[in-house]
């Protein structure tokens, strides 16, 4: 039984520097904290996976703190729940993103449930961004680092939820946060920045892709159907991306360089265009799947700003939501290398209302007809970490 006048808060103590200055500010605040460890992608032979000394900066930060430390594997669940539903959607030739799916099915879903059996009464963590109490109950904001904010990642839990979590570190800029955890004396002020896949850390994702996905070569085309190279498999590449496609000097065509502009599946062919802003890179609207709501639905059409990727900058856009549960989006702009299987966040001002992903674009301008461009199912494409 807690004898903290707000009750036991468990914190997911990451090893990084956010989780522990959430805890920091906790404990200051006068919560009964303890810290949970969450090892969920663990391989004996993965350089990259670095748990193990996540662990041990986790328990010197819970050392430093005096507060307990938990450690629990959600190893079986999350394979089953994110990484699945990951590899089955690349090969399905789109691009998901297993953060939002991360933060939907394991520390707000099977992790929240471990919390309850802890006896915490609040789940916190380390995410930049903001729980505010509105008139209708919990909103999921934006941090006041707008550099940081992880807003987007978290669309997607149940707004329930929201209730029982608390978010400390969303009030603060990111060099707050170090300048904190070093006057604390806590031994990861200085650790850098995780940046990869959630759970699965940072590591060349095309050579991890390819231990999941067999490649199958195809042709590289111009949307006239000239062939300029050949490429690895579909699911290796994205909407806008450059870098990789090894399509040299090619006669009658200028210097300028090639972006993947489609996938079209097919055929099996990956098309291309020169120039970073040719028009078959921008859509002018989208459909989503079913939208998941932070709010009451709406019920007429939203003039809102939607995100189709993280650290995008805001779009205004016009939502019109659907008898089914989908919308279409249109946008005032229309935006670049937009990516099925991606998701589209919604927001009202400062306030995260909600998302669906994205199942079609609506071109600017049209590829030439062999090319499905309008039911995206088959095609694929990100801004993300490929």
């Amino acid at each position: 039984m807690s004898t903290s006048a707000h009750g036991r808060v468990i914190v997911g103590l990451s090893g990084g520097v956010d989780s522990a200055v959430a805890a920091l500010l906790l404990k200051e605040r006068g919560y009964e904290v303890h810290g949970l460890f969450m090892s969920n992608w663990e391989e004996d032979d993965d350089a990259y996976c670095t748990a193990a000394q996540d662990f041990q900066d986790a328990r010197a930060v819970a050392r430093e703190l005096g507060i307990p430390l938990h450690r629990a594997s959600f190893e079986a669940q999350y394979r089953e729940r994110v990484f699945e539903h990951f590899l089955r959607e690349y090969r399905a030739g789109r691009t998901p993103n297993p953060d939002v799916l991360c933060n939907r099915e394991i520390k707000f879903g099977v992790a929240l449930r471990h919390v309850e059996r802890l006896g915490g009464r609040w789940f916190a963590t380390g995410h930049y961004a903001r729980v505010v109490e509105g008139p209708s109950g919990p909103e999921l904001h934006k941090a006041r680092d707008a550099a940081k904010d992880q807003s987007y990642f978290l669309h997607a839990i149940e707004r329930s939820e929201l209730a029982r979590t608390l978010m400390p570190i969303g009030e603060l800029e990111k060099s707050e946060v170090r300048e904190r955890a070093r006057r604390a004396g806590l031994p990861v002020f200085d650790k850098p920045d995780s940046t990869g896949i959630c759970f699965i850390g940072e590591r060349p994702f095309r050579e991890f892709l390819a231990r999941y996905v067999n490649e199958a070569p195809g042709p590289i085309e111009t949307p006239e159907g000239e062939k300029v190279g050949t490429h690895r498999g579909l699911p290796f590449y994205t909407l806008g991306q450059r870098a990789g496609l090894a399509i040299g000097g090619r006669r009658g065509h200028d210097e300028r360089p090639w972006y993947v502009a489609a996938k079209d599946a097919r055929r099996n062919a990956l098309i291309v265009v020169q120039g970073h802003d040719h028009p078959l890179l921008f859509s002018s609207a989208l459909e989503t799947g079913p939208m998941h709501w932070l709010m009451e639905p709406p019920a007429e059409r939203l003039r809102c700003t939607v995100k189709v990727r993280y650290r995008q900058a805001d779009q205004p856009a016009e939502l019109e939501p659907r008898a089914d549960g989908t919308a279409r989006i249109t946008f005032d702009e229309p935006q670049r290398a937009v990516t099925p299987g991606q998701y589209a966040v919604v927001y009202v001002g400062e306030r995260c209302v909600g998302g669906g992903v994205i199942e079609a674009v609506e071109r600017t301008q049209a590829p030439r007809d062999r090319v499905d461009t309008v039911r995206p199912a088959r095609w694929s494409g990100s801004a993300g970490p490929i």
